[in-house]
């Protein structure tokens, strides 16, 4: 798919919103109890459906593999740093180092995702002439 100006942009925010809601459904779900909490389940159920919305936007104009990935990283980073914060979890060092790698993968997938040069597009009225001359040619060829 390809992807330019404005639009990119706006893909890549909702994108990243998709992974905000992705950071937000493991941890309501670890806060539910495997689902015995109902306050909790509703929260999850809630971000997993946000977090598909938003990506399905994203991906109308993000490749699906780059998308996929990304929220996917994002949801996991994002989960595997707040954990410890929400949980009475730990984090080592070396998970730490290797959420730092996905994190420069997903970084480096949206640099990856730069739209390759286009040809300038004709301005209208230099289109427009063009047309028109190609018209008269071809009416000047019939007579």
């Amino acid at each position: 798919m390809r992807n330019t100006g404005r639009s990119a942009a706006s893909a890549w925010l909702v994108l990243l919103l998709a992974g905000g809601f992705e950071v937000g459904y493991p941890l309501s779900a670890g806060g539910s109890h495997g689902f015995t909490r109902l306050t909790w389940s509703l929260v999850a159920v809630v971000f997993f459906l946000l977090t598909l919305w938003a990506l399905s936007v994203a991906l109308r104009t993000i490749d699906v593999g780059i998308g996929y990935a990304v929220r996917a990283g994002i949801g996991s980073a994002g989960a595997a740093l707040l954990s410890p914060v929400f949980f009475d979890e730990s984090l080592t060092a070396v998970q730490a180092l290797w959420l730092g790698v996905v994190i420069v993968g997903v970084v480096w997938l949206k640099l990856a995702d730069r739209p390759r040069s286009t040809p300038e597009p004709l301005d209208a009225v230099q289109g427009t002439r063009t047309v028109e001359a190609r018209l008269q040619e071809t009416q000047g060829a019939a007579r």
